[in-house]
């Protein structure tokens, strides 16, 4: 390994959103996160929505649109029978030449 190219590898304070707080070795002497192991759902077996910068509120205002009852249209007009498609022509026979 080259010497001096790696950053230095330092004791760590990682601080969560709920307020936990723990100790790990990293490049950077403080981290702060949103989740960790004592609030995010998975380990802790609650059902809740981690709602990220209101994604969860923008996605329930999308889909209550679509799922709201559409007033009944006017009456659609009525779909006519396609017109009959011109002959194609064809290419003219090549001649071959006898032999």
């Amino acid at each position: 390994m080259k010497a001096s190219i790696h950053p230095n590898y330092v004791e760590s304070i990682v601080r969560c959103a709920c307020g936990n707080e723990f100790t790990t070795r990293s490049t950077l002497p403080q981290m702060r996160v949103e989740l960790c192991s004592k609030c995010h759902p998975f380990y802790t077996g609650e059902q809740r929505l981690v709602d990220t910068a209101g994604r969860v509120d923008r996605f329930n205002r999308r889909y209550a649109k679509a799922a709201a009852p559409k007033a009944p249209a006017e009456e659609a007009p009525t779909a006519e029978a396609p017109a009959a498609r011109a002959p194609t022509r064809k290419a003219p026979a090549v001649k071959r030449a006898a032999k």
